[in-house]
């Protein structure tokens, strides 16, 4: 009798989240208020949190499902096929009776961007189906993130609590959000502002003098706090913060460079890596996006990370 060779299940992430069509502009800065300012050129491309994040995480090597909703439009085509071409599962993708989400972004010259969003059908994904707690249960890791009601986001992260499936919260935008919703989470990421408003701090930054750095382990057992071109800090409960430095690239765009971390950390953890070695490849995979123009256009594919790592290469002006 032959032997039979057993393939491992592949990494599973589903991520619970927005779909938008970005419509970005490139300006030569941003506008203040009251101020006008002529586009260089623009381009339509898919985006919203959820969608960059199930991109990321299926482009680093994940099997991925996304949960979203989005309209019976031009748009929800455009979203419906672009995740398709990704290999990301759609099944649990709802149509509704509302236009697809949309997102008008600025960029400038430096990368900086600025953001309005129209949530759309994103503002309809209000309960979880049968199908969609099934897909919740057999993950490895779920992300979720605030551009949906947040009845649904404590709900996505309850199921998986109780499925023993890694909750990663991205709590942005940022809102105050209910204790039973942390208590349901494992790992959340987060900004420096978006720390400071969770913590109470006062001063928007997150620092000791402020209180922050002192309340921030209570939020989860791990949170991360990202710093754009700094990198990422590692808070783990009870364990000392680890610093996890960002490597120099020109920045072209920033638009969903914490996604891709996201998306990255969570490919990376549902596969078995360590948290701080999955940081430093999430870190990687931010720093390669903010390279290129636009959000689901930018985020690098696993072979393209792998190469960063290994050889420390992300572009000419990498050191």
């Amino acid at each position: 009798m032959s032997e039979t060779t057993v393939c491992p299940k592949p990494p599973k992430v589903v991520v619970v989240g927005s779909a938008n069509v970005d419509q970005v502009f490139r300006v030569v800065s941003i506008p203040a208020p009251g101020e006008t300012v002529m586009s260089m050129g623009t381009t339509t491309a898919r985006g919203g949190k959820g969608q960059n994040q199930a991109v990321a995480a299926a482009r680093a090597g994940a099997s991925t499902t996304l949960i979203c909703a989005v309209g019976d439009d031009e748009f929800g085509r455009l979203t419906r096929d672009g995740l398709s071409r990704d290999g990301i599962d759609t099944a649990l993708v709802r149509t509704v009776d509302a236009p697809t989400g949309t997102a008008l972004i600025a960029v400038d010259d430096s990368g900086e961007n600025t953001i309005i969003v129209d949530a759309g059908a994103n503002a309809a994904l209000i309960g979880l189906t049968n199908a969609d707690t099934t897909a919740l249960r057999a993950a490895d890791v779920l992300v979720i993130q605030l551009e949906i009601p947040l009845d649904t986001v404590s709900a996505a992260a309850r199921i998986g609590r109780a499925g023993n499936t890694t909750v990663i919260l991205n709590a942005a935008p940022i809102q105050d959000l209910p204790a039973g919703l942390l208590a349901d989470v494992d790992i959340l990421v987060v900004n420096e502002h978006e720390a400071a408003h969770l913590s109470r701090g006062s001063s928007g930054r997150l620092d000791d003098s402020d209180g922050a750095a002192g309340n921030v382990d209570a939020l989860a057992p791990v949170v991360i706090v990202t710093q754009g071109k700094q990198g990422a800090v590692l808070h783990e409960r009870g364990s000392n913060s680890i610093q996890v430095a960002a490597p120099r690239v020109t920045s072209a765009d920033a638009t969903g460079a914490g996604d891709t971390f996201c998306g990255a950390l969570a490919a990376a953890l549902a596969e078995g890596m360590r948290v701080e070695t999955a940081v430093r490849f999430a870190v990687v995979a931010a720093s390669l996006s903010v390279q290129r123009a636009g959000a689901v256009p930018s985020i690098p594919q696993r072979v393209t990370i792998d190469e960063a790592l290994s050889t420390g290469n992300l572009g000419p002006d990498s050191a």
